[in-house]
């Protein structure tokens, strides 16, 4: 029997390539999936390659998960479709990496969006199913530079580091519960916005791998196999945790 069978968990950014990545590990498992992205035509092509591949039920939406209606759209499909939602893995966000007095106006609050309120509305949309069923888990894809204070990423840490912080307090909240809530934090990842930042400026992209002791990116499958053993039943006992798949980037 796989780690999802029977289990249906809603994956944001899953146009993206870790929320792809993620999407396809979970539904290699078993899970049934509802699955959300900003991009219409990227999410639709995911949930095919998807359900190709695997067979598995999968729905979709799309829009701005940082507005309440989006969010609890993503959540509403899930139950319809499922009844039920078990697991939830906030994936979307990313932001504007850049020196700090080089944002605007517009970038600050794009980053704000795209990282803390994309998890905090998604979060407030299935947090009552998983309370009524007595069982939850909510995994956040936070960021390794939160802890180590990668250049550049000062706003964007300020944002990440709001998901950590929201994760932790949920974890004690609803412990009792029968939820979970987990993140996991990499570190610079193998995906194409990374490879074009080291075409475009390898000096950018050799800091990133810089304070990396292995010396490389992590690859999708590595961040993948971290989220879902958190969203499993194996780690009924883990809670509040900031799991780093960051190659010793940070130790703990």
């Amino acid at each position: 029997m796989a780690r999802f069978d029977g289990r249906a968990a809603i994956v944001t950014g899953a146009g993206g390539a870790i929320g792809g990545a993620i999407a396809r590990r979970l539904a290699s498992e078993g899970a049934s999936l509802a699955l959300t992205d900003l991009d219409e035509e990227l999410v639709n092509t995911r949930a095919r390659e998807l359900t190709g591949e695997f067979g598995g039920d999968v729905v979709t939406t799309f829009g701005d998960l940082s507005t309440q209606e989006v969010a609890d759209g993503i959540v509403a499909a899930c139950r319809e479709r499922f009844g039920r939602v078990d697991v939830l893995v906030n994936n979307a966000g990313g932001g504007v990496i850049r020196p700090t007095l080089e944002h605007t106006e517009e970038t600050l609050q794009a980053t704000l969006d795209r990282n803390i309120w994309t998890a905090m509305r998604t979060t407030l949309a299935a947090l009552p199913a998983m309370r009524d069923a007595g069982y939850g888990r909510i995994v956040f894809v936070g960021a390794d530079s939160v802890r180590n204070g990668l250049d550049r990423h000062a706003v964007y840490n300020a944002a990440k580091g709001g998901v950590h912080a929201f994760a932790r307090g949920l974890a004690r909240e609803y412990a009792r519960d029968g939820i979970t809530v987990n993140t996991v934090a990499p570190s610079a990842t193998n995906t194409p916005e990374l490879r074009e930042i080291v075409a475009k400026t390898p000096e950018v992209g050799e800091a990133f791998t810089r304070v990396i002791p292995i010396g490389r990116p992590a690859e999708l499958e590595e961040v993948a196999s971290a989220v879902a053993y958190l969203a499993s039943h194996e780690a009924s006992f883990i809670t509040g945790q900031v799991l780093g798949v960051n190659g010793g980037s940070t130790m703990n």
